[in-house]
């Protein structure tokens, strides 16, 4: 089995667990978005998509408010790295899961709104959890901005290497160690947040920026957001064999992703 497979069998497998987490974390999707934390924008247009139509161009990007050029390169390389497209589909980049990062960490729940900020900062046991003073906007500007100067030191940008390398430096940052802080945030943590925002990207509702088209339900046969399944209750022994609903759908299928999806401020 090549690793490529591997690692989509490993994603898929999550999937479940993290579209349940990921709603419960971001809060209801029709909240206004506060003031990003960074204005450098990526310009392409925002478009809607429609449940059953054909797929957006392959080469339409999002328009990102909170990660700067440098940012968005690193997280666009990582994000494909982690979950790279193959036969079962488009990965992380076809699904728009940078734009789930950008999104989460220019609003609310990237700027701290519901943390508890006021220390003591001291290292704790991995049962209680998250112990930094950052909130995950500030992690993120920190860590990218740290990795970025020591890949241009040493000549070469993540998204210029192979992808056996970009692979390289990832298990590095996941292993960590006391040589890999990035401005005060420990590799290891950067990288887990990562990765969980990379799975919460793919199989989220694409309300909240991510899974576009819904490639991930259709690769796991999720049926998403329906209201009811009253006609289907009673059918005991049969497939559910529907399209995929988001919660940003209208009536008529069409889906409209507010772009001030995150919560405000």
């Amino acid at each position: 089995m090549s690793d490529k497979i591997t690692r989509r069998l490993f994603v898929s497998s999550m999937g479940a667990a993290s579209i349940a987490s990921a709603s419960a974390l971001l809060g209801p999707p029709d909240a206004a978005a506060g003031e990003p934390v960074g204005s450098h924008q990526v310009d392409s247009p925002q478009v809607d998509s429609q449940r059953g139509g054909s797929a957006a161009p392959e080469n339409l990007k999002p328009t990102y408010t909170f990660f700067n050029s440098a940012e968005a390169q690193f997280i666009e390389a990582a994000c494909d790295r982690l979950i790279p497209a193959d036969e079962l589909g488009p990965g992380a980049l076809g699904a728009w899961v940078p734009n789930y990062l950008d999104k989460q960490l220019g609003g609310a729940w990237g700027n701290g709104e519901r943390l508890y900020r006021s220390g003591p900062w001291i290292a704790g046991t991995p049962s209680q959890g998250y112990q930094l003073p950052f909130t995950p906007a500030e992690l993120f500007r920190a860590a990218l901005g740290a990795i970025n100067r020591s890949l241009r030191a040493r000549g070469s940008p993540f998204s210029d290497l192979s992808p056996e390398s970009q692979d390289d430096y990832l298990r590095t940052l996941a292993k960590g160690g006391p040589d890999l802080d990035l401005d005060g945030v420990p590799s290891e943590v950067f990288f887990d947040l990562l990765l969980k925002m990379t799975v919460e990207g793919f199989f989220s509702d694409p309300a909240y920026g991510g899974n576009r088209d819904m490639v991930a339900w259709r690769m796991i046969g999720f049926p998403g957001a329906y209201a009811d399944y009253y006609d289907a209750i009673d059918r005991h022994g049969v497939k559910f064999d529907r399209e995929p609903m988001s919660l940003a759908e209208d009536s008529r299928g069409h889906l409209h992703a507010d772009p001030n999806i995150p919560a405000h401020l």
